[in-house]
């Protein structure tokens, strides 16, 4: 239940909610959106007889909240409602809960379980739990290669862009541009293919694009400069941003910039990245070791010349088939 707001909660983390009595749920519930009711809330709001949540027991993926925010805390609706057993998936690595909620429940009486299915949980907030634990963004590397190891032909002239994956491929691209908070590509990929970034072939919302230009060589006519989403642009220049939707952020390239682009994107409150750049732009990521998954796709073709592949030392991934596509998805062990 709580995947069902991937892409939407932002900067909230993703929350569901069961509640049970005698073996028979009786409520559920899941946070849609930051500023909205927590999961908690919505599920207890969604029992019909209140008088059972007094025997009932509330399974919850995160741990309750207990300091008030943009809503009360959920530790106090459970208290209100007398729930007496709460099984919890993880402890929120926020500093504002982080095993807060769990002692002020246990110090009420209630019965409290944690560490539940918590591999599972993990994963399931794995943007969140790094944002808080790393001080950076969850970061996923993506590209595309021909069979014989090419991210782009030697010669761009004819098409731009140059599809090496298939739309299947392409389709689920855009439903992962949906899913995470931001996407980021250097200077040379907007002046070689001027995309959007933007969903277009699945349903949600554009991510922030972030756009490596370190001389400022990208003018306003490009699509990343369109008022679809908003853009953040690094360079070594303090620029003025004439539009609401636009953010220039000055950096030293001369001392680790990539880090200094992570450092900044955790200031700026994005829990996650897709680095969608060229060979250059994804490899200085692998090469800093600031990436936690990285999906290839594939393609049929073979290019015979052209921009190799970013190099990417590592066996611990899975494969897939999207027809005739071959997708593998790394994870850093790191």
């Amino acid at each position: 239940m709580a995947k069902n707001g991937l892409g939407t909660t932002y900067p909230n983390p993703l929350v569901g909610c069961v509640i049970v009595f005698e073996n028979t749920i009786i409520g559920e519930g899941w946070h849609k959106k930051s500023g909205e009711a927590h999961a908690e809330v919505i599920a207890i709001e969604s029992v019909k007889n209140k008088e059972l949540l007094s025997s009932s027991t509330l399974y919850v993926s995160l741990e309750p909240c207990s300091h008030f925010g943009k809503t009360p805390p959920c530790a106090d609706l459970i208290l209100k409602y007398k729930i007496p057993n709460v099984v919890i998936g993880t402890i929120d690595p926020n500093s504002k809960v982080a095993g807060k909620g769990i002692q002020k429940l246990k110090e009420s009486g209630v019965n409290v379980t944690f560490g539940i299915l918590e591999k599972e949980g993990n994963e399931l907030n794995k943007r969140f739990f790094t944002f808080h634990k790393k001080s950076r963004p969850y970061i996923i590397l993506k590209w595309a290669e021909s069979s014989d190891g090419f991210i782009s032909p030697k010669n761009k002239t004819e098409q731009k862009p140059v599809w090496i994956s298939n739309e299947y491929s392409r389709q689920l691209a855009h439903k992962w541009r949906s899913e995470e908070q931001a996407i980021l590509v250097g200077t040379q990929t907007i002046i070689d293919d001027n995309p959007s970034l933007t969903v277009r072939e699945w349903v949600g919302n554009n991510p922030i694009r972030v756009v490596i230009d370190k001389e400022n060589r990208i003018d306003s006519s490009y699509n990343v400069f369109d008022n679809q989403a908003k853009t953040i642009v690094f360079s070594n220049k303090e620029v003025t941003s004439v539009a609401d939707q636009i953010q220039h952020i000055k950096i030293d390239f001369d001392k680790n910039p990539i880090q200094a682009i992570v450092d900044k994107l955790f200031e700026n409150h994005i829990q996650s990245i897709i680095i969608e750049g060229g060979r250059k732009t994804i490899q200085s990521f692998i090469d800093a070791n600031l990436w936690d998954e990285a999906s290839v796709f594939i393609g049929e073709i073979n290019l015979n010349d052209g921009t190799k592949a970013p190099i990417l030392n590592s066996k611990n991934f899975k494969k897939e088939h999207l027809k005739n596509d071959l997708l593998l998805t790394y994870r850093n062990n790191d």
